[in-house]
């Protein structure tokens, strides 16, 4: 599904972060990605997306490589194959809780008697606890119930990829643990594949499989939960 072929990468300062970094993340495969601060997570999840160049070395989506297209088609690809949920959630203040979810349909051109093969943002928000509430608008919610709305608005396009940038770094761990549940529910239930950057040990819990970002590669260190 996602293939990452020997990437290099340096900072604007020189200092290198990744070096012939090789991995291959299987479809329906959930992985957490764990290390130091500054070793290059987020980095890591930008070359990914497409949101940054490699010096050298090829990212591949379903064996597509993403240097060889147009910024109009890495833009298409992103908006089609991916799922973004952040930290800080990103959640538009001026769209009600629906409009938020229902944003990449938008931006996919899916008319709404054209969404055969997706969940319409009122059934994505009651699969994350938040049916009722799609008439809110984000300063009438928590911390919590805004990364819920996250978590729908990345998978209501039935992504094959999803990745997550500190998901639970903003709450506390009692709804951390919670979001984290609903998270690894709705990827597997979409059968996407899943990348999750974090500190957390708990968080990376959720995972099948946790991996230790360093320089030169992504190293097994613990199991997550089996399914």
């Amino acid at each position: 599904m996602l293939t990452l072929r020997e990437l290099t990468k340096s900072y604007a300062n020189g200092r290198q972060v990744l070096s012939r970094l090789s991995y291959r993340l299987e479809s329906g495969e959930y992985v957490a990605v764990m290390g130091e601060s500054g070793v290059g997570k987020s980095t890591l999840l930008n070359l990914i997306a497409g949101l940054d160049a490699p010096d050298s070395g090829a990212i591949e989506i379903d064996g597509i490589d993403i240097a060889t297209l147009t910024d109009d088609a890495a833009t298409l690809l992103r908006r089609e194959k991916f799922g973004f949920v952040f930290q800080a959630f990103h959640v538009l203040p001026h769209l009600t809780v629906a409009q938020n979810v229902a944003l990449p349909l938008l931006l996919n051109g899916m008319s709404a008697g054209n969404r055969s093969k997706v969940r319409s943002a009122e059934q994505m928000l009651e699969a994350v606890g938040l049916d009722g509430r799609g008439h809110d608008f984000p300063r009438q919610l928590s911390g919590g119930e805004m990364q819920r709305v996250a978590i729908a608005r990345a998978l209501i396009h039935q992504p094959k990829l999803i990745l997550a940038d500190e998901p639970t770094g903003n709450l506390d761990p009692d709804t951390a643990a919670e979001v984290l549940r609903l998270l690894r529910d709705e990827i597997k239930e979409n059968g996407a594949s899943a990348i999750i950057v974090t500190h957390s040990h708990s968080a990376a819990a959720t995972a099948d499989r946790v991996l230790e970002l360093t320089k030169t590669g992504l190293h097994p260190i613990a199991t997550g939960p089996e399914g």
